[in-house]
């Protein structure tokens, strides 16, 4: 049977630590990306959500970014390569204490918003986050936008990989995600939305903003758990899945 992992962005709270959707929406993925304390999250919620994926039989991932609380990591920053390295190895050193005191150990290692988006277009970037992932453990898989320099860059260092698909984004020809300042970024309709996640993950190609069939590799499927009906969203998707033939679980 053909298999997909669901990951969700989690732990994105501060302060205290309030659960919104991470606890219903950890019935309805495999991999969870837990914030580090730069773009959102602290010690404490680092801690919390972890427990809970452990206890949810959830794997679980670090989710680095830049050090931007305000902006909540989307906004470009100009790091060099050298500073890209030393907040990833900073953030993921971070994660790999928390799951080794819980008595667990860490799957993955998914870079947040601004810094996933420049590291999958700048090789430089794409490299000093995968030696980052490497050096910390390398055990680790590194997920990463399907076709683009965070694949490639990793494959090139002999660092697991996961191309990384998207349910409710779009992209563009050259299968990239369409920004987020395009209003046109986000698919608000769940049945376009998982119909699209189907496509990627069986036909590997996905329909572009202009039109375009853009080939894609899908190892695992980003749902956003900060969407308004991002609970619904994932129950429609996870009952499509199983209905296509499709198994949900960890790569």
């Amino acid at each position: 049977m053909q298999s997909i992992d669901l990951n969700c962005d989690m732990g994105e709270s501060f302060g205290a630590w309030t659960i919104g959707n991470d606890e219903a929406l950890m019935n309805y993925i495999s991999s969870a990306n837990i914030a580090c304390g730069f773009h959102a999250g602290d010690a404490g919620i680092m801690r919390k959500t972890a427990l809970l994926a452990l206890q949810k039989g959830v794997s679980i991932g670090a989710h680095p970014g830049f050090p931007d609380l305000q902006g909540f990591g989307r906004r470009n920053m100009a790091l060099n390569p050298q500073e890209v390295y030393d907040i990833c190895i900073y953030q993921v050193g971070a994660m790999l204490n928390v799951v080794k005191a819980l008595g667990t150990t860490l799957h993955h290692v998914k870079p947040h918003g601004a810094l996933y988006n420049m590291a999958a277009k700048d090789a430089r970037l794409a490299n000093a986050i995968a030696q980052a992932t490497k050096d910390s453990n390398t055990d680790l898989i590194l997920y990463g936008l399907s076709g683009s320099f965070l694949i490639s860059e990793a494959e090139k260092i002999g660092l697991q990989t996961a191309s990384e698909v998207f349910a409710d984004r779009t992209y563009q020809n050259d299968g990239s995600l369409t920004p987020r300042t395009q209003i046109n970024a986000l698919i608000e309709d769940t049945n376009i939305a998982v119909n699209q996640v189907v496509r990627m993950i069986k036909d590997k190609t996905v329909v572009s903003t202009d039109g375009s069939i853009v080939p894609i590799n899908a190892d695992t499927v980003c749902i956003h758990g900060d969407g308004t009906h991002a609970l619904e969203f994932a129950k429609v998707l996870m009952d499509k899945l199983k209905a296509e033939g499709l198994l949900v679980k960890a790569l």
